[in-house]
């Protein structure tokens, strides 16, 4: 008797149109598999090694920016305030007879320079401090959160615009939406510590550029991503001066 044996090909010999399917679903699976496993190290990298190597470089930054404070020239200058559009109120009258306001003033950084350092008590991941460098580039924002070259120095008249990542490189502002009002933040520099006080925040597109323009008075204007792990908006929040070296000269004058 002659035992039958089942075939897997086709009548013509090459394999059947099953076996063909199941092969081709294996490949399907595998190239899954490898795609999740590479977006899961991609998205390990981006959140954990970024920052952990952010805050190992925070540390040489911190270093360097007290470094900078001791090296940097500090000058006294006399403060003119600048005239804004109030409507129809007139412009300050200045005695020449009375005794100028004067400003510390220091020179300004080259960019990638670590030249302040920012403290807000009410986060923790801020309460003991994180390194602002000159420029809010790419490269730049990898080391700290960066000011933005255009607008003041911290401490000085006018609006000072600083930025920071949420998520990656440290995420120093992570949290920046917990800030509420009357919440201080503290940016040390050259010329001493400045202290602002939250006002408010907004949420605002990227293209809104009228939260970096000048504005009376001094103030600190803090720009991160939002929502989190996105940039499709922007989260702003606002802080005014209410102690520092050049506060009765801002304020007083």
């Amino acid at each position: 008797m002659t035992d039958s044996v089942t075939s897997t090909a086709a009548p013509n010999g090459s394999p059947r149109v099953g076996s063909r399917v199941r092969k081709a679903i294996r490949g399907v699976g595998w190239t899954l598999i490898g795609l999740g496993l590479f977006l899961f190290g991609f998205v390990v990298h981006q959140l954990y090694v970024t920052t952990w190597f952010a805050q190992q470089s925070n540390e040489q930054l911190t270093v360097e920016a007290q470094e900078h404070f001791a090296s940097v020239e500090v000058t006294e200058v006399p403060y003119v305030p600048k005239e804004f559009d109030n409507g129809d109120a007139p412009p300050p009258v200045i005695d020449p007879d009375e005794p100028q306001p004067t400003l510390l003033v220091e020179e300004q950084p080259e960019i990638s320079t670590p030249f302040a350092i920012i403290r807000i008590p009410t986060i923790d991941r801020l309460s003991e401090g994180w390194t602002v460098v000159e420029g809010t580039s790419r490269a730049n924002l990898k080391n700290g959160a960066g000011h933005m070259p255009f607008t003041p120095l911290p401490g000085q008249p006018g609006n000072t615009v600083i930025s920071g990542h949420r998520t990656t490189y440290g995420a120093p502002f992570h949290e920046l939406d917990t800030l509420e009002p009357g919440d201080l933040i503290e940016v040390e520099t050259a010329i001493g510590v400045s202290t602002y006080a939250v006002t408010g925040s907004e949420i605002v597109q990227p293209n809104e550029l009228w939260v970096t323009e000048p504005r009376e008075g001094a103030w600190l204007t803090l720009t991160t991503c939002h929502p989190k792990f996105s940039s499709r908006q922007r989260l702003v929040v606002f802080a005014e001066l209410v102690e520092g070296p050049n506060y009765d000269a801002i304020f007083g004058a």
